[in-house]
Formats: structure tokens, sequence, C-alpha cells
């Protein structure tokens, strides 16, 4: 597991599972969750997060792209596992761990979409990879395009 991000001193971090996915729109372009919380800068992220209960990563993947941005998806081929310690927006310390996936759009249904601080905004790779709040979504970014944008 490739481990990302340098934890504060003196801090606590809760483990958590999750998954996130790398998504392309058939344009050159990789969909990302664009994420706007009250009194706080706006930030990107690969959409994903926590795996519930007895959920599989891919499955989690599927569900929070549902959830974030109302894209239909099929979880793929693992692009790596990794770790990233980081400060949620409330200040929580968490330390997410787990797989990063190339995903296929396979529809849309808007009315999965439930996280109102969520937008889809679709950019290109290059550009996401200096964009991404966590260092490990824009190292698995730019693994997936050394790689050819690795199919399914």
């Amino acid at each position: 597991m490739l481990a990302f991000g340098t934890p504060v001193e003196g801090l606590v971090y809760r483990d958590r599972r999750a998954a996130f996915g790398v998504a392309e729109n058939g344009q050159g372009k990789i969909a990302l969750a664009q994420v706007i919380k009250p009194g706080k800068a706006p930030y990107f992220d690969l959409p994903g997060g926590a795996v519930d209960g007895d959920e599989t990563e891919r499955e989690a993947v599927a569900r929070e792209f549902g959830e974030e941005t109302g894209l239909v998806v099929e979880a793929g081929s693992l692009i790596e596992t990794v770790s990233q310690h980081f400060l949620k927006s409330d200040g929580e310390p968490v330390r997410n761990f787990g797989g990063i996936y190339v995903v296929k759009v396979t529809g849309e249904t808007p009315g999965l979409k439930v996280e109102d601080d969520h937008a889809l905004v679709w950019l290109d790779p290059r550009d996401a990879v200096v964009a991404l709040r966590h260092d490990a979504h824009a190292w698995a970014v730019a693994a997936w395009m050394r790689r050819g944008s690795a199919p399914l």
C-alpha cells in the first residue's frame, strides 16, 4: 500500500476504509467531485468515499459515484491501494485506506445524487493532477495516464 500525507504530531487519526474511481468521459476528461462547504474554499476529489458495512470497494465506488455525481459506473481494474492522512473539512483527523479503480460510466441517474455540496466537474487529467486535494488521488491519476488510461 502506498502511503500519502504526513500525520500531524499529537493527533489521533481514525482509520476509514474508502474507495475512489477514475472515470473518463470519452473526450479525454475525467470526473471529479468539486466539494463546496460553507465558509471553506472549494476543493476537488476523485468521486468515491467510505466503504459501508459489508460492501466491497467496487460496490462503494459505484454507490459513492451515484451519490456525489449522479453517474452510474462499474468499477474495473485496481490502479493502486493507497492510504491518505488528512484533516476533514470539519477538522477530524482521518486516514483513508483502500483502492482507487478505473471505472466505466454506464449511465446517468440524477436522482442518485444526494450530496448537495458535491458537483460533477470534468477536467483534463493533467489539470486534475494539480487540482486534486489528496496526493493519493493525484498520484493515481498520473499512474492511470502513464499506463495508457488502463481499460477495465
